[in-house]
């Protein structure tokens, strides 16, 4: 199963060393440039590559795109290294990019809303505020009852671990309530409230701007965050992308469903934010299944990639190694004999 987190995988210079190691990776990030073009008025390598003259990552309509992009070039990357997925998963802006693998939305169409959805985002910067809790749900819910109306639940990542998000003021309560209660708690570097009412005053942007995208039946199994069931792909128009942002992510579910299969949980990114919580969720199931990150923060080059394929090996995923390990012209060594000393040692009866 492909899973493809929302922000927050994000690094300077993420995947810069797979853009000159590997030439498929490289191919989707030009693809997805070209269809970013006519929305965005910044280059996606320079972005990539830290380029002096390229954007901040800070920028919402920066890093959504980028992170769109690299999960997608991700993606192409495992598919060519033998590694096709039965499922995908995408938890908030991450549906965007599984979709497109799954096949329901063309590239020129995600490159559509992830462009103009991030975009309409910044209308929304300086008026909201998330935070991630280390509770479950339902105590989640109980210690949300002191702020009614100014945060709720955005996302259920696992068995405690809750995302909320609301009024700024509301959110620094909280987190000081946290601290003094001794709950885990960690502000997201966000300034704006997604999977929560603050969304809907970019409704109409949104119909306005996504209403010309065709989504389409894909071909590989589509299981979504927003419903917390499979989805035919034909059904992601602009109205299901409005409520992609506005509805709770509920990934846990989403887990638990597939967790029955065993499967082996991929998280396509450039830095695994997702795998603690699946793990987590795996456990508590009792399932066997494992999650597998693909690139870690600071180390983004091939060789972390081939590591990243190496694990899901050793937990049974069937990897193309000559494909994969073409651009080191690797092969097969003979091992040197070894000179046994065949002397048998029987224990005899006294």
């Amino acid at each position: 199963v492909f899973v493809f987190p929302g922000q927050g995988s994000q690094w300077v210079g993420m995947a810069a060393g797979l853009l000159d190691s590997s030439p498929e990776f490289a191919r989707v990030i030009d693809e997805c440039e070209t269809a970013l073009a006519p929305f965005v008025d910044w280059s996606l390598t320079a972005v990539l590559r830290d380029k002096d003259d390229a954007p901040s990552l800070d920028r919402v309509d920066v890093v959504q795109p980028a992170s769109w992009a690299t999960m997608l070039g991700l993606a192409a990357l495992w598919r060519a290294s033998g590694v096709n997925p039965m499922a995908v998963v995408g938890h908030s802006q991450g549906e965007i990019a599984a979709a497109v693998v799954a096949g329901g939305l063309s590239l020129q169409d995600g490159a559509r809303v992830i462009a103009l959805r991030s975009k309409a985002l910044r209308a929304l910067s300086g008026g909201g505020a998330m935070a991630w809790l280390g509770i479950p749900e339902s105590q989640a819910e109980e210690l949300l009852t002191t702020w009614s109306g100014q945060i709720s639940i955005a996302a259920v990542n696992g068995p405690s671990s809750t995302v909320v998000a609301g009024q700024p003021d509301a959110l620094d309560e909280l987190l000081a309530q946290c601290e003094a209660s001794d709950v885990w708690a960690r502000r997201i570097p966000v300034d704006y409230a997604s999977h929560s009412p603050h969304v809907d005053q970019i409704r109409e942007t949104l119909a306005q701007d996504l209403n010309d995208i065709t989504p389409r039946p894909g071909r590989i199994a589509f299981h979504s965050t927003v419903t917390g069931q499979t989805l035919d792909t034909a059904e992601l128009d602009g109205t299901y992308w409005f409520r992609n942002l506005r509805s709770k992510v509920r990934l846990a579910e989403v887990v638990e469903q597939l967790a029955a299969s065993d499967a082996v949980f991929i998280e396509v990114s450039a830095h695994p934010v997702l795998v603690s919580s699946i793990s987590e969720t795996l456990e508590a199931q009792g399932a066997t299944g494992t999650a597998v990150a693909t690139l870690h923060r600071n180390t983004g080059a091939l060789e972390r990639f081939i590591q990243s394929a190496a694990n899901a090996w050793s937990h049974g995923i069937t990897i193309d190694w000559p494909t994969l390990l073409n651009p080191y012209h690797a092969h097969t060594l003979e091992l040197p004999s070894y000179p046994f000393q065949r002397q048998h040692y029987w224990l005899t009866p006294e």
